[in-house]
């Protein structure tokens, strides 16, 4: 009952949070505001948006490949195709229930390529601690290079004191499940730790890989693609198209944020974009545009190559046996 309870707030609460921060914009606008929001979606440069999606798809096409590599580490040679049209499923499925499309491309795996769906998940879940990894380091650079406008933003979100209380709290809360985790002796840590040692493999394959440079090579390119991506996208407005690169770095990982820890960005998204983007003179009308209009194309590519892979998997490798 309380798995049930944890997986239907997982995908309610998201998603509620989500129609609240639509309805709170939208109604922080005046009907001018708003007119003039519709003018920017009419007069918006689509052609970067499309040059933006294109570059999107070759950062998911090395991802794809990079997968790979972890993979043959363990002694299971996969296919491309199937890695990728795994990944396109993943970010799917990601929309509807955060952090589900994982489980979905180790289970496509199994099915498709008998890799074992601890192992499978395993690399998977070496690859988001490393993604996490770079986002961290996006943070740093951006702190560093806009320090004024980063820490406006956060403490204009979030007051010091409320930043002080919420990082003590997350912290006690941390050091009280690594003792549960290390010390108790019920079912349910007993299991998880069952089921953490099955996925050992799979993250330490990183370390241990023969191809560990071309895998590097590929997370290094992965993530230029990602801002190279929303950097494009700044083209579609002459207001955000002069802004500096410090300021694409800072607001791409405040995206990268969004997406990251909701349902892909779901009405979050374009509220934090144009927050951000306020600090850099960007009027709220416009910063709003700007993010609907990112957030949707990236939200085209996943749903265009998500149904399609989701139709395509089971015909190609139907074909294959």
């Amino acid at each position: 009952m309380k798995q049930k309870i944890s997986k239907f707030l997982s995908i309610v609460l998201p998603i509620a949070l989500g129609i609240y921060l639509i309805y709170y914009t939208y109604y922080s606008f005046t009907p001018e505001q708003l007119v003039e929001i519709r003018s920017y979606f009419r007069d918006a440069n689509y052609s970067y948006i499309v040059l933006g999606g294109f570059v999107a798809v070759l950062g998911n096409i090395s991802r794809a490949w990079r997968w790979k590599y972890p993979l043959e580490q363990m002694g299971y040679k996969t296919s491309f195709l199937n890695n990728f049209l795994a990944i396109n499923v993943c970010y799917l499925l990601n929309l509807a229930i955060p952090k589900s499309g994982e489980v979905s491309r180790a289970l496509i795996l199994k099915k498709y390529e008998e890799v074992p769906f601890d192992k499978g998940f395993g690399s998977i879940v070496a690859e988001r601690l490393l993604d996490v990894i770079i986002l961290f380091s996006f943070m740093v650079l951006a702190f560093f290079i806009q320090f004024d406008i980063v820490k406006a933003f956060v403490l204009d979100q979030i007051p010091i004191n409320k930043l002080l209380l919420y990082g003590g709290i997350a912290f006690g809360f941390c050091m009280v499940a690594l003792w549960f985790y290390l010390y108790s002796s019920s079912k349910f840590i007993l299991m998880l730790k069952d089921k953490i040692s099955g996925l050992k493999e799979g993250v330490f394959s990183l370390m241990k890989m023969q191809k560990k440079w071309q895998f590097i090579g590929h997370t290094v390119f992965i993530w230029l693609s990602y801002l190279a991506t929303f950097y494009v996208t700044m083209y579609v407005f002459p207001q955000t198209a002069v802004l500096s690169f410090g300021a694409a770095i800072s607001a791409f990982v405040v995206g990268s944020i969004a997406i990251a820890f909701t349902n892909s960005g779901f009405g979050s998204y374009p509220f934090l974009i144009s927050q951000i983007l306020f600090f850099y003179s960007i009027s709220k009308p416009i910063g709003t545009a700007f993010g609907w209009i990112v957030w949707s194309s990236q939200m085209v590519v996943v749903l265009i190559f998500g149904f399609a892979s989701f139709l395509l998997l089971p015909a190609l490798n139907r074909r294959k046996s």
